[in-house]
């Protein structure tokens, strides 16, 4: 399990727009993660999306997953000083929407990495219910160079 002291350190993201909670497994080989997000009525994103009806906008959902990548996937020693950007989209598929007191189960898996792009699975649920699905390509960036 990591703390959230720990997504602090390898993350850049902070309020509002950090959209994980807590990580509770990586894999020894940094391959697989799980996060957690618990979705409150609280964020600021909900007051207009949409003002009677809050939903999560599934570009946050896939956001949320980026960050579970990352910081599971960055947390190794080896990674240390880098930032992992998003670089692209495939294939995402939203089941149903996700709303406030919701708990999203975030789990991405690297499939590939070549250099400094690499690609992740990710698949959202609350509880046993598949919300959002697809592919995540990312690139590693060198944080010193970006000035972050």
């Amino acid at each position: 399990m990591t703390s959230q002291v720990s997504i602090r350190r390898v993350l850049p993201h902070r309020y509002p727009i950090v959209m994980i909670d807590r990580i509770e497994e990586v894999s020894a080989d940094g391959t697989h993660a799980v996060g957690i997000k618990c979705v409150s009525s609280n964020e600021p994103w909900l007051q207009g999306h949409f003002p009677d009806l809050p939903i999560v906008p599934g570009v946050l959902i896939v956001e949320a997953l980026a960050q579970c990548a990352g910081a599971g996937l960055l947390g190794g020693k080896d990674m240390e000083g880098k930032l992992a950007m998003l670089a692209g989209v495939d294939g995402f598929r939203f089941r149903r929407p996700v709303v406030p007191g919701d708990v999203l189960r975030l789990e991405v898996t690297l499939t590939r990495l070549r250099g400094p792009i690499g690609k992740v699975t990710g698949r959202a649920l609350v509880g046993t219910e598949l919300v959002a699905e697809g592919e995540i390509t990312f690139a590693i960036a060198d944080r010193s160079r970006l000035g972050v």
